[in-house]
């Protein structure tokens, strides 16, 4: 993908994630205080500030090293910490932080598909280039996130349902952290992506036509 855009596109593409991402983390922060846990707060996480939310390692230079290899990308901001023990509904109130910040990536990609249908933005113009790109990518992060793999945001869903034993599971699987998430990308999302990529492809179809 992105060795097949300009340089003007890769820009309103990191622009754009780092601004979704953003907001992404901010909604799990908010939704935390929401439901009684200040831990988000406590770290300095409640706001939207995206700057507050990003990782120089994670989210910006693994980025650049794989596109300079031709890879793949994938972003990785600073996950939201939050207290499961001090928020309401106890599993299924940690289900809900978990999907604020993929269902807020939705919303903002109904949100600018909405924009360009009300305002008749042409295609091949700058500003539909700008809005559907910022579409894709917010797309992309909640069809991406809503898989319930842990750590990623769809497994606060699982958790919830799942019986005890596969929680532990999930549990253990979760500890691993950062390099969970590169053993993931490495090793199975290269099987799942065509996949992924056909889900946000008929999305995108079925917001901007």
């Amino acid at each position: 993908m992105f060795s097949q855009i300009s340089g003007n596109e890769l820009i309103i593409i990191f622009t754009s994630i780092i601004l979704s991402m953003g907001i992404h983390e901010a909604m799990h922060a908010f939704t935390a205080h929401w439901l009684g846990d200040t831990t988000a707060k406590d770290h300095g996480r409640l706001t939207l500030n995206p700057l507050k939310h990003i990782d120089i390692v994670t989210t910006v230079l693994l980025p650049m090293v794989l596109i300079l290899f031709g890879m793949q990308p994938f972003f990785i901001a600073k996950p939201v910490p939050f207290n499961p023990e001090r928020v309401r509904f106890n599993e299924f109130g940690a289900a809900l932080i978990g999907i604020a910040g993929p269902l807020t990536n939705l919303m903002l990609a109904v949100l600018a598909a909405g924009i360009i249908r009300l305002f008749g933005i042409a295609v091949g113009t700058e500003l539909f280039t700008i809005m559907s790109l910022f579409i894709q990518v917010n797309l992309g992060f909640f069809v991406f996130n809503m898989i319930p793999f842990p750590p990623l945001d769809g497994s606060r869903l699982l958790y919830a349902f799942a019986p005890e034993p596969v929680q532990r599971l999930m549990y253990g699987i979760e500890r691993g952290g950062i390099m969970t998430i590169l053993l993931f990308m490495f090793f199975f999302f290269p099987f799942i992506g065509p996949l992924v990529g056909n889900i946000v492809n008929s999305m995108y179809i079925f917001l901007v036509g």
